[in-house]
């Protein structure tokens, strides 16, 4: 099964359910991006094992943040809002309620 590509190129963006599984999220923005994890209340779709890909194209860096309740962890230098460089790849897996886990080419 092929992932269905998406691109968002404005300053924030935040996930919903269409962005579950099988998407790539491409990212175009040229000043930093900051992409929200929403909450289980948004998310409805969403159950453990639930994964969204993104990839950066844009100039500038793209940061996660945490919606209302949720916690985002990662290797990153801050764990709760990893960044992501231009033409790196990060995916965020849902591992509990409320609770992503951030890993790839992330800083």
């Amino acid at each position: 099964m092929a992932f269905t590509c998406t691109v968002e190129s404005g300053a924030t963006y935040t996930v919903d359910n269409d962005d579950l599984y099988q998407v790539l999220i491409q990212t175009s923005n040229a000043s930093t991006k900051t992409v929200t994890i929403a909450p289980d209340s948004t998310l409805t779709s969403a159950v453990v094992g639930s994964a969204i890909t993104f990839l950066n194209t844009g100039a500038g860096l793209m940061t996660f943040a945490a919606g209302a309740g949720v916690t985002l962890t990662s290797a990153g230098a801050v764990s709760a809002a990893p960044t992501l460089a231009t033409h790196k790849v990060a995916q965020c897996v849902r591992v509990a309620a409320n609770t992503w886990r951030i890993f790839g080419s992330i800083a």
